[in-house]
């Protein structure tokens, strides 16, 4: 099976075109197997894309974690998707539709430099209900804001967005060391009220315009970005009234922007690199 492997601030991703044909089976133990570090091709998510018929064309976009489990979406995922396509000749006038289970998103791109490539990624309207996080402590709660959230004999404040999938905010002053990122990060994504469990953003607000964060992925662990993290540590950042609403969000690898405009969606810009393409045997 041919696929290339692409990062988006060092969150890399194999993507598979639509090329392929038909779509085979057990796709979560193909993601284990090929994701894997150690005896795979080495990754943090694999990229399934099918051009679908319609007007306008779009192409369908399935990710799957290293565990095998199934996200509903991924803003990085869709820069990288987006840099294939444009690699590969399939950049549409005005820009990519992606149908992925979190709905139609959309991307541009902004410019191309050899391998290295600059989009702007829609990722539509943030939920904040808890019922659209999915969050369940008992009580329906109209958005989740520093609520206190019992880990051990620990109380910690959480802000919670859904960017088509669940996200856990914590601020601090200095950002947890790797110890703590990694106790924390893997007890509250399992934690019993999230039914889907959650991503965690751990959060440093540099100013008015800019945010440091650090990332435990549902599935994956900690990853050295991510987009639909990114975007929910931003408007966690601008409902708490910390931030402008447009934010330079630094990562480990680097930075992206994140907008979101009163009463529209949040339009994400950033990097995708093109790294190699190779031949899977799937037999």
């Amino acid at each position: 099976m041919r696929f290339a492997k692409l990062h988006a601030l060092g969150n890399d991703f194999l993507v598979v075109g639509p090329g392929l044909g038909k779509e085979p089976g057990g796709l979560d133990e193909l993601a284990r197997r090929m994701c894997d570090r150690h005896t795979g091709v080495g990754s943090d998510g694999l990229i399934l894309l099918r051009s679908e018929p319609g007007s306008p064309p779009r192409t369908s976009f399935r990710i799957f974690n290293v565990d095998g489990s199934e996200a509903e979406i991924s803003g990085n995922g869709l820069r990288c998707a987006a840099a294939w396509l444009s690699r590969f000749g399939q950049t549409p006038p005005g820009g990519f539709v992606f149908r992925t289970a979190a709905g139609d998103r959309t991307c541009r791109i902004i410019s191309v430099r050899g391998l290295h490539f600059e989009v702007e990624a829609g990722l539509g309207p943030p939920l904040l209900a808890s019922k659209d996080i999915p969050f369940d402590d008992g009580s329906e709660h109209d958005s989740v804001i520093d609520h206190p959230l019992r880990i051990g004999a620990s109380s910690i404040p959480v802000t919670l967005v859904s960017m088509g999938n669940p996200h856990c905010a914590l601020f601090s002053k200095e950002l947890p060391g790797r110890v703590e990122r990694h106790q924390l990060g893997s007890r509250i994504e399992t934690h019993p009220f999230f039914p889907e469990r959650t991503n965690i953003e751990f959060i440093r607000v540099a100013g008015r315009d800019e945010i440091e964060v650090h990332f435990w992925e549902r599935g994956v662990g900690e990853t050295l970005a991510s987009g639909t993290g990114s975007a929910a540590a931003a408007v966690a950042s601008m409902i708490k009234g910390l931030t402008e609403r447009r934010v330079r969000v630094r990562t480990a690898m680097g930075a992206l922007t994140v907008e979101w405009p009163e009463g529209g969606e949040v339009i994400q810009t950033g990097p995708a690199d093109f790294i190699f393409s190779g031949d899977f045997p799937t037999g």
